[in-house]
């Protein structure tokens, strides 16, 4: 769990404007990048193509913030991926709208994981 803490801190620090539109990605660097034969080139270029093609559909439907966050994390080191920004945004989707958070959507956020989820109740301790 903590792994994910550095990312985290970019994230809160990132100076990531996002805009009302998809952001542009350069898919032929991106697809030559990862290497390979042309088959595999053409296998990453529709992959991404498609991802283009979803998020341009369902764009308006993720949260600022879920946006916001995973343009960081779909853009690390220089290289962006539509297919890393369509999964970080659709996790995120189902993260804040699952049955068990009944509350809505960013009610995990309230979630403290060093908090018992059951006052009175000592983990870790055996009865005697």
């Amino acid at each position: 769990m903590l792994l994910h803490l550095p990312i985290a801190i970019l994230v809160a620090f990132s100076p990531v404007a996002v805009s009302d539109a998809v952001p542009k990605f350069d898919i032929v660097r991106e697809c030559r990048f990862e290497g390979g034969s042309t088959v595999e080139f053409d296998r990453c270029s529709d992959d991404e193509g498609a991802a283009l093609r979803e998020l341009e559909r369902a764009w308006a439907q993720f949260a600022g913030v879920d946006k916001s966050t995973c343009l960081s994390v779909a853009t690390v080191a220089g290289f962006a991926s539509y297919v890393e920004l369509l999964t970080c945004l659709e996790m995120a989707r189902e993260a804040n709208n699952t049955d068990d958070n009944p509350r809505g959507p960013r009610a995990r956020a309230e979630f403290h994981p060093m908090r018992s989820a059951h006052p009175g109740v000592t983990v870790g301790v055996a009865p005697k």
